[in-house]
């Protein structure tokens, strides 16, 4: 082998091919650990041109910031954005670095419509489920009421918006909507009235229910005044009714 001048050459040149790798390395490492990678700011801010209501410094200090480890070169983008959407209020995180010592966290915050169940959770626009302060989710509007079977939350917030407008022309809107674990739907109203409208047979059948009330509901108004309590539409061809000091029913069978 020592007589082999081409063993030798190439013996040589990888050695010295792994010193200058090596060396390269420690380089970039000592480089790296200098302090201006030091991570100094982290700057969050909404998505766009959205403003941030409820994620704020005092929050992300207790609960992001000491999950962070690293600096500009070694911390995990993966771990800072796992951290963030562990602050309450933040539905999604992305980060990026900024030279020479700044992280960016750009976050979207959950919009609250409601509450879900009867655990003082939150219902975003987005059909999440999330927790957050209920007085501040409280501030700019009052939340409907939500409930239904694990998993089906998006589903409940889509009725909602069809119950919206399915209501609409009686100048009524939903202000609670619930999918009992059975898979029958029910819904309170801004008038204080609840209605039943049970368990879709077809994709007509909850929109062609609350059409009967909306086209009868004028003349239980006069009748009744404000005094109507509960609406029991599971009938092919009528409805129960429940009014302070009075209970009738149009006979048919309840599905």
């Amino acid at each position: 082998m020592w007589h082999d001048v081409r063993t030798l050459n190439t013996t040589t040149n990888a050695l010295l091919g792994v010193l200058v790798l090596s060396l390269l390395a420690s380089g970039i490492w000592w480089v790296a650990q200098r302090p201006m990678f030091t991570l100094k700011t982290i700057r969050i801010e909404g998505v766009g041109e959205t403003i941030l209501r409820h994620v704020n410094a005092s929050t992300v200090r207790t609960t992001a910031v000491p999950r962070i480890k690293g600096n500009f070169f070694t911390a995990n983008l993966d771990t800072v954005r796992t951290a963030f959407e562990a602050v309450p209020w933040v539905r999604k995180a992305s980060v990026r670095r900024e030279w020479p010592n700044k992280l960016i966290v750009t976050v979207e915050e959950h919009e609250p419509l409601g509450t879900w169940g009867e655990e003082g959770k939150l219902l975003s626009v987005k059909g999440d489920v999330f927790t957050a302060n209920l007085a501040e989710a409280e501030e700019d509007h009052e939340l409907a009421e939500f409930g239904g079977p694990e998993g089906s939350e998006k589903e409940v917030v889509a009725r909602y918006r069809e119950l919206q407008a399915w209501f609409k022309p009686a100048s009524l809107a939903p202000e609670g909507v619930w999918l009992s674990g059975r898979y029958a739907w029910s819904v309170k109203l801004n008038n204080g009235m609840t209605v039943e409208l049970g368990r879709e047979a077809s994709s007509a059948t909850l929109k062609d229910r609350v059409d009967r009330l909306v086209k009868i509901y004028p003349q239980l108004v006069t009748r009744l005044q404000d005094r109507i309590e509960s609406v029991d539409m599971r009938y092919p061809n009528g409805l129960a009714l429940k009014a302070t000091g009075l209970k009738f029913g149009i006979e048919g069978k309840k599905k």
